[in-house]
């Protein structure tokens, strides 16, 4: 699949708006659009993207992410802050709890397997 071809989705597949849960939110108030272009025998594949703020994460799953926009923040509990940005690209495995932190709005595509 061409890089045009699967960016292009975004324009015609409605986006599922979404926030982290009240509990969860750490500052600000992010809203994330996700368009998921795949789900079948627990794979998932698509794009997200958040506006800034900061939540609590906690991993149940497999996750393979490439960031195509913005900047974020992204912390494990007794770890280090690792600062993700356009052209990265990384697993967050189960088990893998802290906190994301938007600093200029994040778009990326992922491969969530469960």
């Amino acid at each position: 699949m061409s890089k045009d071809l699967f960016l292009s989705v975004t324009t015609s597949v409605e986006p599922e708006v979404s926030r982290p849960g009240p509990d969860k939110v750490l500052a600000g108030d992010p809203v994330h659009s996700t368009w998921n272009l795949e789900e079948r025998d627990g794979l998932y594949c698509g794009i997200w993207q958040s506006t800034p703020g900061k939540w609590v994460i906690s991993y149940d799953e497999w996750e393979y992410c490439r960031i195509l926009e913005g900047v974020s923040v992204i912390s494990e509990d007794g770890g280090e802050a690792v600062t993700v940005k356009a052209g990265d690209s990384f697993i967050l495995r189960p088990g893998f709890k802290g906190s994301w932190e938007v600093l200029e709005t994040t778009r990326k595509d992922y491969v969530i397997k469960i």
